[in-house]
């Protein structure tokens, strides 16, 4: 047996907000969309780097205000990139922990990135 990384599913209301938050500010590539027919919710497939990520519109997929935890290397440079931005709704900061730095975000549907890199042994 097996098992893959798993792709968190984020719900989503608005797919303007979510492609400017996700795109514009975060720098996620758009993979693919889906809709059963035009008029109809979006799935879609958003990724950065080693990150998938699933966005739905569809009533049952997933539970606004989830956090997903995201490991990152070089946790200052993310921080500047966000920073330089001209994104009005976020403007995180770099959080020291007991185990490490945290850079925490959310976005339009108050889903919470929470962006870490672990420090010490």
């Amino acid at each position: 047996m097996n098992l893959s990384a798993g792709i968190p599913i984020l719900r989503i209301f608005s797919v303007d907000k979510a492609m400017e938050f996700y795109l514009d500010f975060l720098g996620f590539t758009l993979d693919w969309e889906h809709r059963f027919e035009d008029g109809l919710p979006l799935y879609a497939q958003v990724r950065r780097s080693g990150l998938t990520l699933h966005l739905s519109e569809h009533h049952g997929d997933a539970t606004p205000g989830s956090t997903v935890f995201v490991p990152v290397v070089d946790i200052d440079a993310l921080h500047r990139e966000l920073s330089a931005k001209d994104y009005p709704y976020a403007r995180p900061g770099v959080e020291d922990v007991g185990w490490g730095r945290m850079l925490q975000v959310a976005d339009p549907f108050g889903n919470r990135l929470r962006f870490c890199e672990v420090t010490g042994d």
